[in-house]
């Protein structure tokens, strides 16, 4: 990015507003019309908008868009774009087609309500030509609202819309330069990105997961799920209240993952008398920061990697370090049971104070945070062999009874005062061995 390219919200919508050549519809349900304000408050609106909408009430909603889909979602958002996108070009192409590029920007999305209870997530989409007449393009964003209010976070809206129009239109030379400019004034404590779809001439050859891997690098987001065919979704369309059975790893070692662990899980779980109106979701998750380093792999490595493991489950890629924050982030989408299912090793280390040295509570705390309501350790065994490899440079004192070159959870024996707490996490059932 130059100097010369604006880099705030009011310089990106005055900048389009004197583009004559840039004209079309914006149309926002929930949270305001916050998009739209940008442009008619800066001046020259005339130059860009040829209409603004918000069909906020359902019926309304239902009439002009059609009913049968919930109001955010993607195929709502699809929707409006579809239907606004038409209608644009049927009023206006004869007018103005030859030297115009339309584009039709749409959101629906849930802000923060009343009791601060709901989902506060939305749909954003846009639908472009990068040349007058062209076949149309389009990108999809799925976003979490983070901020504390709802004005907060239609204000945050606001700004994620503006960048969005400016970024296709002007910063679609690269993923890099296109994500830092749709990023501009934003911050991860105000707003996550974990969907981007992209459709038309202006993404030949684009991998649509490539851009969702850089939002993590770039610190966009916290996570990315993948479903079975190895494509990008919503989380909460393959979490949203379902018990979630969840094994760790990186990438740099995919084949320790064992699904047949899921079933010895899932066993398990039927035990508790867990009921659910869902299936438990088998969630492979894989973090680029691992607790002692950062995995800097080539993204097309790390869709193989992606690819190869989603038929045995859910893979979800995170930036999580510390398990009791993937703990959190799952939370966001169930309350209903989750359990880990670690190595004995990883079980061990989930142990040790010297992994919690950042929180003030440190071993206490991050337990805590770990292990909150109906959340559980399922604890696998392993060989001997393996199990020292693992633990080699662990900190701490730890005792492993040999009992016949296979270690279970029965066979730790940690020192005072640890002892303690891992006799009350056994006896509590918050620790459990997986048969």
């Amino acid at each position: 990015m130059t100097a010369s390219v604006p880099q705030d919200a009011h310089g990106k919508a005055l900048s389009l507003n004197l583009n004559h050549s840039i004209y079309g519809t914006l149309a926002e349900i929930g949270a305001g019309q916050e998009v739209a304000r940008w442009f008619l408050r800066v001046g020259a609106a005339s130059g860009t908008v040829a209409k603004t909408i918000c069909a906020y009430d359902k019926k309304v909603s239902d009439d002009i868009y059609g009913a049968g889909t919930r109001y955010v979602s993607k195929e709502r958002v699809l929707a409006m774009l579809e239907y606004e996108y038409k209608l644009l070009l049927a009023r206006l192409s004869a007018t103005r087609g030859a030297d115009t590029r339309f584009f039709v920007f749409a959101d629906t999305v849930a802000a923060r309500d009343y009791q601060g209870t709901n989902e506060q997530h939305g749909w954003i989409g846009i639908r472009f030509q990068t040349e007058p007449g062209s076949e149309a393009s389009q990108m999809l964003l799925h976003i979490n609202l983070r901020d504390s209010t709802a004005q907060l976070q239609q204000f945050a809206i606001g700004l994620l819309g503006v960048n969005l129009v400016y970024a296709v239109f002007h910063q679609r030379s690269a993923i890099e330069t296109f994500l830092a400019g749709l990023w501009d004034e934003l911050s991860i404590a105000r707003l996550e990105i974990d969907v981007i779809e992209l459709d038309g001439p202006a993404f030949v050859n684009q991998d649509a997961r490539e851009w969702c891997l850089a939002l993590l690098s770039r610190e966009m987001c916290h996570a990315l799920v993948f479903d079975a065919g190895g494509r990008i979704v919503e989380p909460s369309s393959l979490l949203r209240k379902r018990p979630v059975l969840v094994m760790r790893g990186t990438f740099s070692r995919p084949e320790l993952f064992e699904p047949s662990l899921f079933e010895a899980a899932q066993r398990r779980l039927a035990t508790e008398g867990s009921r659910s109106d869902r299936p438990p979701a088998n969630v492979l998750e894989m973090t680029i920061r691992h607790i002692n380093r950062v995995e800097d792999l080539a993204r097309t490595d790390m869709l193989r990697t992606i690819e190869l493991l989603a038929p045995k489950g859910t893979v979800m890629v995170t930036d999580y370090p510390e398990t009791y924050l993937l703990s959190h982030y799952l939370r966001r989408h169930s309350t209903e049971p989750v359990r880990f299912v670690l190595s004995v090793a990883a079980a061990a280390k989930t142990l040790q104070g010297a992994f919690y040295q950042g929180l003030p509570g440190t071993l206490l705390e991050g337990l805590g945070r770990l292990l909150t309501t109906n959340v559980k350790i399922y604890v696998a065994s392993m060989s001997m062999e393996a199990f020292h490899a693992a633990v080699g440079d662990m900190p701490g004192t730890l005792t492993v009874r040999d009992s016949g070159g296979l270690v279970t959870l029965d066979d730790l024996a940690p020192a005072s005062p640890g002892l303690y707490l891992f006799q009350y996490l056994r006896a509590s059932d918050r620790l459990v061995a997986l048969e």
